[in-house]
């Protein structure tokens, strides 16, 4: 998600009408829709546009060549360290995706391309809580290494406040809570999981209040936790079944003897 939920980027009254549209396709899970709006004339448009259709592969499992071709143009027309940074971030991300949805084992293109955004972008450029957020994402899904993870996500975390960056904030909070849970820390992860969900239904991020809903419902005890997963469940089938991975997690428990 190079382009998450900061000013400008449709999510605020007066920004560029572009820029809303893309926002609310994108939180309806139509992220072709939302891409096809986008003339990749330039590294910026093209950017956002392979940001979008890497995207709709970690929540749906499809569109890897449209992709990969949207990829390569980021890449061909980024001229300074920042946009051939935030093109090296996306390349990471469509290959974590790939390993972490088996649809083939790409964990080392995802640690160099990673690596090599962290090389171009500087401490303070915009695209660097991003990166540290996937840092962390790797660190936890790829590495198992949950203390890598949290300092990635804190780092990620502190960014996107500066940054004023709610979507991103929603996506820290989210396994900064989901790394707690683990732990044990309920009151920690409560916290974090309903931070997440009330920042995503503040702007309207439709495809991502489902994840958020099942997370929260998680460190629940019932009857709330039930029904926290039963509005997931909704939400989840009115997208038409994405994020696809998210199916497991509402699957109810198989019934015993």
């Amino acid at each position: 998600m190079a382009h998450t939920a900061m000013s400008g980027s449709g999510t605020t009254a007066g920004d560029d009408p572009l820029q809303t549209a893309v926002w609310r396709l994108r939180s309806r899970a139509c992220w072709a829709d939302a891409a096809a709006l986008l003339k990749p004339h330039t590294a910026a448009p093209a950017l956002q546009r392979a940001s979008l259709l890497v995207e709709r592969c970690l929540y749906t499992e499809q569109g890897w060549a449209e992709a990969e071709d949207a990829l390569r143009t980021a890449e061909a027309l980024a001229q300074t360290d920042e946009e051939r940074g935030a093109a090296a971030c996306e390349r990471g991300q469509l290959a974590y995706a790939a390993t972490l949805l088996r649809v083939r084992d790409r964990a080392d293109e995802a640690r160099a391309a990673l690596g090599r955004a962290a090389a171009l972008l500087a401490p303070g450029a915009p695209g660097r809580a991003l990166l540290d957020f996937r840092r962390g994402l790797l660190a936890e899904n790829l590495a198992h290494a949950p203390q890598a993870a949290r300092a990635a996500y804190r780092r990620a975390h502190a960014g996107a406040t500066a940054q004023n960056d709610p979507l991103l904030l929603s996506f820290t909070w989210r396994h900064l809570a989901g790394l707690a849970l683990r732990e044990g820390e309920l009151a920690e992860a409560r916290h974090g999981f309903a931070e997440s969900l009330r920042i995503r239904e503040e702007l309207g991020y439709l495809v991502g209040t489902a994840p958020a809903l099942a997370s929260l419902a998680d460190a629940e005890a019932e009857p709330e936790a039930s029904r926290l997963r039963a509005e997931a469940g909704r939400l989840f089938r009115l997208l038409g079944g994405v994020p696809i991975w998210l199916a497991d997690q509402l699957a109810p428990p198989a019934a015993t003897a």
